[in-house]
């Protein structure tokens, strides 16, 4: 655990003290909370990192549609790391400069997150499912075969 997450869950229990203890936070009241008490202070990294997340969630929202009518997300990241930093570098799929194999790592580590996920979102619910007893426990399929069909279903008719 870094000092920075000490720090920040630190100013999370006097925040739940201060106004009460409900177990639903929304961040963004913590996060202006914080910043009004003087326990958070951006400094210039911080503030160019929260462009660059900015920039990046631009990247990620844009989307095209090509002639047979699929809507595709235009650019993707590859992260990497580099001197203790991680890289996110960007391309677009139209760009016929943009390397092959900047594509072929990206969607490599799109379903890798994918299936990271999963293995989480299943540990969590057999943790759930062990810990409180529910008389219908919560069941996680992981076969995702019939729901990408489905999402496909209107571009196959359209064709």
């Amino acid at each position: 655990m870094t000092a920075y997450s000490n720090a920040v869950r630190d100013y999370i229990e006097l925040y739940k003290k201060e106004v009460g203890d409900n177990p639903l936070i929304d961040p963004q009241e913590l996060a202006a909370w914080a910043y009004h008490k003087g326990l958070h202070k951006p400094n210039t990294k911080t503030i160019i990192d929260l462009i660059a997340k900015d920039i990046s969630q631009v990247f990620r929202e844009e989307y095209r549609t090509d002639k047979n009518g699929q809507r595709y997300r235009a650019k993707h990241a590859v992260t990497s790391r580099k001197d203790n930093k991680t890289l996110s570098i960007w391309a677009d799929m139209d760009d016929p400069n943009a390397p092959h194999e900047h594509f072929q790592k990206s969607f490599a580590q799109r379903r890798s997150q994918i299936v990271g996920d999963c293995f989480q979102l299943k540990t969590d619910a057999d943790v759930y499912n062990e810990n409180i007893k529910p008389n219908d426990p919560i069941q996680i399929v992981l076969d995702f075969t019939f729901d990408v069909e489905e999402l496909q279903q209107p571009f196959l008719r359209a064709s």
